[in-house]
């Protein structure tokens, strides 16, 4: 199974947009996908008209429980979508206590990889929205994920948001000297204005050949997407949005095929 982890420590960026896009492109072409919802505010869940805060169980229940229990619980949490070949591990508010009650316990950092390799036989791929808050959620999401794609909104904010999250990498790499391999996405690219061309500009010079050599554009269609809780691809697969994410699928997976891990830090203008 492929792990990809979809972060940023910035809000508003297209992070669940860009995790629900390309599961919806993957169970399109028949791959068995597991979508993890690991922000307490459940974006990824009310995006798929499941309602959270009615379920009985969610990902704090796997973070709580004892370990011999996970595999025989993680059969109750998992939720069948609307969208074939997706099902989705649900968030839950009580994950936002779990720095403050579980933070210090050791090998919390490793529990959502010990989760995912119990359903590994199960899934093609697993896709992991994270909060953007830098805590235990995000240190699991990173520990367990073949690559972190990091979606950007093309404005001036975003790219400070940006530096934070490259920072974390680096820091994280430093303490446990693992490496990330990550890509930038520019998101929400608007061709009409300079604003957005101006910062996919700094972006690129920035961080070099982290960025994507393409953008995801601004497409209301995603709109309408979430208000019938379904995935774009399959509420409007002919739109602009679907075609560039489609392309972003396609060099995500040539690049997991390659063999050579990038580091964090290889470049000299990071």
């Amino acid at each position: 199974m492929i792990i990809w982890s979809v972060a940023n420590q910035k809000g508003g960026v297209g992070k669940t947009t860009t995790a629900l896009s390309l599961a919806g492109l993957l169970a399109k072409r028949g791959k068995r996908v597991l979508l993890v919802d690991i922000d307490p505010h459940s974006s990824m869940g009310f995006s798929l008209g499941i309602d959270c805060d009615e379920l009985q169980y969610s990902l704090y229940d796997l973070f709580t429980c004892p370990e011999k229990f996970l595999s025989r619980l993680s059969d109750k949490v998992i939720v069948n979508t609307q969208v074939d070949n997706i099902d989705l591990i649900p968030s839950a508010m009580g994950l936002a206590t779990l720095d403050r009650e579980l933070g210090h316990r050791e090998g919390m950092g490793l529990i959502l990889k010990q989760i995912l390799a119990n359903l590994s036989e199960r899934y093609d791929y697993a896709i992991i929205d994270c909060s953007p808050v830098l805590g235990v959620l995000m240190v699991n999401a990173l520990a367990c994920c073949s690559r972190v794609i990091v979606p950007v909104q093309t404005e001036y904010l975003a790219l400070k948001g940006l530096e934070r999250m490259v920072k974390t990498l680096l820091i994280m790499k430093r303490s446990n000297a693992q490496h990330y391999n990550y890509l930038i996405v520019p998101t929400l690219f608007d061709r009409r204005t300079k604003a957005s061309a101006l910062s996919l500009s700094q972006m690129k010079e920035k961080f070099s050949t982290r960025v994507w050599d393409k953008v995801i554009p601004i497409d209301t269609k995603f709109r309408d997407a979430s208000e019938q809780h379904l995935p774009l691809p399959q509420c409007a697969p002919r739109s602009r949005g679907v075609v560039a994410y489609g392309l972003l699928l396609d060099d995500l997976i040539a690049l997991e095929k390659e063999t050579k891990p990038m580091e964090v830090g290889a470049e000299s203008n990071e």
